[in-house]
Formats: C-alpha cells, sequence, structure tokens
C-alpha cells in the first residue's frame, strides 16, 4: 500500500512538473572545457540579484542608462557563453544542438533566421511566449571560428531589447538588415 501511495504521489509531482509554464531559462552545457583551447572565451551568468546589483552601477540621470535599468528591472537572469578558435569549427556541434533542441517546444519561436552557407554561419532568434507574454529570448550565432549563445530570461519588451546590445555580453548587431558575422564588443 505504501508503494503504492508512493507511486501515485510521484506520477502527481511528474504531471505538474510536465505541465509548469516555461519560463524561458535554457539549459546550457558546460562549455568551460572548452576555454583553454580557444583564442577568446566570454562566459557571463548574471541571475536576478546580480543583474539589481549591475544596475545601481549605471547612471540614473544619463537617459541610455536610464532606459537600460528600466529593462533589466524584470530581467531575472542574462547568460551569455562565447568561444572563438583559430580554427574551424573546434567547437562541439553536440552542445550548441543541445541548446537548439531546447527551442523545439511549443512555447519557443523562431522570429529571425539569418544563414549564410558562403561564410557558413547562421543567427537564430527565438523567443518564448506563454499566453502572449514574452519570458525568454534566446540568439543562437555560429560561424566557423566562433559561437555565441544568448539567454535572456524574463519578460522582454522586444522593442526595448536593442537597448542591451553591447551591455552584460549580449552582441551589438549593428543595422537589422546587417548579415552575420556577429562579433562581442567591449
Amino acid at each position: 500500500m505504501k508503494s503504492f501511495a508512493i507511486l501515485i504521489v510521484g506520477m502527481l509531482l511528474c504531471s505538474l512538473a510536465l505541465g509548469a509554464e516555461p519560463d524561458g531559462k535554457l539549459m546550457l552545457p558546460d562549455f568551460d572545457a572548452l576555454a583553454p583551447r580557444a583564442s577568446d572565451s566570454v562566459s557571463i551568468t548574471l541571475d536576478a540579484s546580480l543583474l539589481s546589483l549591475a544596475a545601481r552601477f549605471l547612471d540614473a540621470s544619463d537617459p541610455e542608462d536610464a532606459a537600460v535599468r528600466n529593462l533589466i528591472g524584470e530581467v531575472k537572469g542574462i547568460y551569455v557563453k562565447s568561444y572563438t578558435f583559430d580554427k574551424d569549427f573546434a567547437y562541439p556541434a553536440g552542445g550548441i544542438e543541445a541548446v537548439r533542441k531546447q527551442l523545439t517546444t511549443p512555447a519557443w519561436q523562431k522570429i529571425v533566421e539569418v544563414h549564410s552557407g558562403k561564410q557558413r554561419s547562421a543567427v537564430d532568434i527565438f523567443i518564448c511566449q506563454v499566453q502572449s507574454r514574452t519570458r525568454g529570448v534566446a540568439i543562437i550565432a555560429t560561424e566557423p571560428r566562433q559561437f555565441t549563445i544568448v539567454n535572456i530570461v524574463g519578460p522582454i519588451d522586444l522593442n526595448k531589447l536593442r537597448k542591451l546590445e553591447g551591455r552584460f555580453g549580449i552582441p551589438k548587431v549593428g543595422a537589422a538588415a546587417q548579415p552575420p558575422p556577429w562579433h562581442l564588443t567591449n
């Protein structure tokens, strides 16, 4: 009887977990082992408390800083993994595909897809929406010698998202029509 009760409770917990709304956070593979082989690497993990701390350093009297501060007020996390190598495709494609697989659920929708066969580069931007509310954004940019994965978690106003370019490790896109490659700026 006790085993049956445990089985029922376990089934209820699984059904609750499966029915939970996605929060926009991806499970990024641990790419830390790539850092010693990369010519450049960026790994940023900013949860809500660290974003709040970072927002304190933005100048409230500067309109641009104030806009960024307002934008990140509700963001729950910014996660960036970016690596550059001296040789083509020195990074494991499996890790990037593991991230892409997470973006195939119904909550995630691809909103931008820019692929160049000649340059062998790709940029894909996804949003996670639940009941018409944005819960997260994911950007995957790949080139033969570089890849970047960005995951912004939380309610994001897509019209204001450009204000985060070049901050918190988020790549600067430049003109919307400009094709890849994307490169991180300091």
